[in-house]
């Protein structure tokens, strides 16, 4: 396949703007804390200056330039994605009921469907046909039913819109991160490499991350060991100690999404507070191949509508409360 500038990822449900609140760090109502929340792992103090973005021109829709220097607040970040027994453990404290669940349907990929199930559904978007919204999926049955996570609850939890997302953040205390500190904190203090890791995406032939490999969207031969999400703990760690940062699955950031992010935002602290339609997502997934969707690269950039939810939608946190 040759290169194509369209996204792997599925179109946005349609909302009313009007519903959020003009802060854009705060869209979701007070949900109270509960004492048993699962521990996480935190990586250690991360900020000060970094070169942040790419001058890469293969999606210029994207706005992943130009480079330029940022300066970051100390700020520490979870070193893996929000797991399913985590986000599980939010949602029986809180009662929680997701986007997904609400609308009662989600994004599933088409190769995670029978034949049988496909042609009993029926629509999908002309544009991603390997999209198909499947009724009653949703975090905790990702294919639809009988489909469960059980055997996954070490995988990141999917399905899961930005304003879940959101809601979870105000039960545990975090916060999503901005895209300047999710982009920092990938590339692991490498300056301007490609990848958390360096520049070449195979080091000495060994796999690094949870991408599609084969002929998209037809073919996943799967040789890096998984065909769909991968546990939030696999593969090795970047240079702070943050798994599956490129990869396995998309993750929410706190900015509406401008494809003049690096022309407009401060150079300290930058957040994207200007209402748009979307919500930025970083990381690349499971779901990217470099023929097709290459936003496994550290600076890449994508967005959603705040309310969608797919099977390759996640997000981790961040928290403030940290020395510099």
């Amino acid at each position: 396949m040759t290169e194509n500038n369209t996204r792997c990822c599925a179109n946005g449900r349609t909302r009313d703007l009007k519903a959020e609140t003009a802060d854009c760090c705060e869209a979701i109502g007070e949900i109270v804390p509960s004492a048993t929340s699962i521990a996480r792992r935190w990586s250690l103090s991360i900020g000060g200056c970094f070169m942040m973005g790419s001058n890469d021109r293969r999606f210029p829709e994207d706005g992943e330039g130009p480079v330029r220097p940022v300066m970051v607040t100390p700020f520490a970040i979870a070193c893996h994605a929000v797991s399913n027994l985590q986000f599980g453990d939010f949602v029986r404290a809180t009662g929680f009921v997701t986007d997904a669940e609400r609308y009662g349907w989600s994004f599933v990929f088409a190769g995670f469907l029978s034949e049988e199930s496909k042609r009993a559904i029926g629509s999908r978007a002309s544009e991603t046909p390997w999209w198909i919204p499947v009724p009653h999926a949703y975090w905790a049955q990702p294919e639809g039913p009988p489909s469960t996570i059980l055997d996954r609850l070490d995988h990141p939890v999917v399905h899961v819109s930005w304003n879940d997302a959101k809601a979870y953040c105000r039960w545990s205390g975090t916060r999503l991160p901005t895209e300047a500190q999710r982009e920092m904190a990938a590339r692991g203090g490498l300056e301007q490499a490609t990848y958390p890791w360096g520049d070449e995406l195979m080091p000495m032939g060994e796999h690094r991350c949870n991408i599609w490999q084969g002929d998209f969207p037809d073919r996943n031969t799967a040789e890096d060991g998984y065909a769909g999400t991968a546990p939030v703990h696999a593969f090795k760690a970047n240079g702070y100690g943050l798994h599956n940062v490129a990869g396995n699955v998309w993750e929410w950031c706190e900015d509406y999404f401008s494809a003049d992010y690096h022309r407009v935002t401060p150079a300290r602290d930058p957040l994207q507070c200007e209402p748009s339609a979307n919500r930025s997502l970083r990381g690349g997934s499971f779901l990217c191949h470099e023929s097709y969707c290459n936003r496994y690269r550290v600076a890449a950039r994508s967005s959603n509508s705040p309310d969608t939810s797919t099977s390759n939608i996640g997000f981790r946190v961040v928290r403030l409360d940290v020395e510099g």
